[in-house]
């Protein structure tokens, strides 16, 4: 059995929730689009890449062979204009609970850290949380060719910390994001619904729950049955 050697973070819904922004940003563009998508629709858009999402709203709202490829691709740009407005506002108080605690125990641990978020804007929101000196690595989303629920983000992470897949735990609250995890060959912590996030390895209800005492018995146990 190895010992675990890096924790891979998602940033939306696990560091901070600006899962808020990203669905207000989706609905006004849709909207525009004459498009109306709501809380519900907005769940499959968690951990999916900005191009993807946008494809699902548009299929949802039978509109999607009506755009080029640039138009699409100026239409994900405009989301994203009006979501990097939202988020100015964020401050280290929008971390979710017990994160910056466990972050401080990861680190004492000396375990290796990553983000590896599906967002473009994860360097600038980790900014704004002031939480960059918590992470050894950010995997640049912009250089991911394949969204989750492919394991590409995830295995580029492990590559720039240097460490073995097997030895990662990767935490994720979105369906998309526990696949990738698995196909990763990685241990995945689920932050959320028990329904939606049934593959991971273990299912949290909050952020307020990750601890190193919680989740290291699972990988241990886990891992001892392979």
């Amino acid at each position: 059995m190895k010992e675990v050697q890096a924790i891979l973070f998602d940033l939306d819904g696990v560091i901070t929730d600006t899962a808020e922004y990203h669905y207000l940003a989706w609905k006004k563009l849709a909207r525009e689009l004459g498009i109306e998508i709501d809380r519900t629709f907005n769940e499959q858009l968690k951990g999916v890449s900005r191009i993807d999402s946008l494809e699902k709203i548009l299929a949802y709202g039978n509109r999607l062979q009506d755009f080029t490829r640039e138009e699409k691709e100026a239409l994900a740009n405009k989301k994203n204009e009006l979501y990097k407005k939202m988020i100015t506002n964020i401050t280290p108080a929008d971390l979710l609970p017990g994160i910056k605690e466990f972050l401080e125990e990861v680190k004492q641990a000396n375990l290796k850290t990553g983000i590896a978020s599906a967002s473009k804007n994860a360097f600038r929101v980790i900014d704004y949380l002031q939480v960059g000196d918590y992470f050894d690595i950010i995997v640049d989303a912009a250089k991911v060719e394949k969204g989750k629920p492919d394991p590409e983000i995830f295995l580029k992470g492990a590559d720039q910390l240097g460490v073995d897949y097997c030895t990662c735990i990767g935490i994720e609250d979105a369906a998309a994001g526990i696949k990738a995890i698995k196909s990763a060959g990685m241990f995945a912590v689920g932050i959320g619904s028990r329904t939606e996030l049934k593959e991971a390895d273990i299912i949290l209800s909050s952020t307020n729950e990750l601890t190193l005492e919680t989740i290291l018995p699972a990988y241990k146990n886990t891992s001892a049955a392979q």
